[in-house]
């Protein structure tokens, strides 16, 4: 499934033809979502009015650079930070005012995360660890569940390893199977791929590509063009707003993109 471009609201990808709005069109939806923090002279606006729709089935990057927005877009979006105005929906389901047991809930339910460093607990089987969301959120897993999902990430055969006894590329697998067990609505990475060699790296955006492809909805943050490149579309922030977007992007695009946005911020030409 493609969607070369994010859609703006009220409005079509371009080249489409608009169809009536459909509630299930869409796995995530910010409407003018505002992030400040602090008050006062030291006051920060990390997300200023952002909009924007993550189609079903999409494969969304965001990038830009540091302190551009990126991590505080996609805490917003899951449901991990409150936002100082606007409003986020996952699934048709507006959380801007959920309780926090809610968003517990709803961030062991119906959203997934995968992050640079796995988060997984040592002491634990590769098993284990993908089981723990169900248990946190008072579910009894199914062997047959969690093994059929590490097998989906290639490791069936390595459900009785622990963390220490799992190459770095491995680790991230069995980090993306315990994003998976649940069946999120959607998965949220952030540098999935940036504490991995490049071998590792393409056999995990390789994985999540597959994913997407059968419909789970993926919206990632990263700094690399050629991860980027993996995905339906590419959304570019700077200072706190969407700056740029590209649909079926390609990994010179991305970074000539990069490129134009670091000259605009130094002054400086990029040889």
């Amino acid at each position: 499934m493609q969607h070369p471009d994010l859609v703006p609201h009220g409005g079509v990808a371009p080249g489409r033809h608009a169809e009536p709005a459909q509630p299930w069109a869409s796995a995530v939806e910010l409407h003018a979502v505002t992030r400040g923090y602090g008050a006062g002279e030291g006051a920060v606006t990390a997300l200023s009015e952002v909009s924007v729709t993550f189609p079903r089935g999409s494969w969304t990057a965001v990038m830009g650079p540091s302190g551009s927005g990126k991590s505080t877009l996609l805490h917003c979006a899951a449901g991990l930070e409150r936002l100082t105005s606007g409003r986020v929906t996952i699934g048709g389901r507006d959380i801007t005012d959920a309780s926090e047991k809610e968003l517990t809930r709803l961030r062991r339910t119906q959203v997934g995360f995968v992050f640079q460093n796995f988060n997984l607990i040592q002491s634990l089987t590769a098993a284990q660890n993908v089981s723990m969301p169900l248990r946190l959120a008072g579910r009894r897993p199914s062997r047959r569940a969690v093994l059929e999902v590490l097998g989906r990430v290639g490791l069936g055969d390595r459900a009785g390893h622990r963390p220490r006894e799992l190459s770095g590329g491995q680790q991230q697998r069995v980090a993306i199977a315990r994003a998976m067990v649940s069946r999120p609505e959607v998965l949220f990475a952030d540098e999935p791929t940036g504490a991995l060699d490049s071998s590792a790296a393409g056999g995990v955006l390789k994985m999540l590509r597959g994913m997407v492809d059968e419909g789970q909805t993926i919206v990632m943050v990263t700094h690399d063009p050629l991860a980027a490149a993996r995905a339906d579309a590419v959304l570019f922030l700077s200072d706190g707003q969407i700056v740029d977007r590209v649909g079926r992007p390609t990994a010179r695009d991305v970074a000539d993109r990069l490129a134009r946005m670091e000259e605009r911020t130094t002054g400086a030409k990029t040889p």
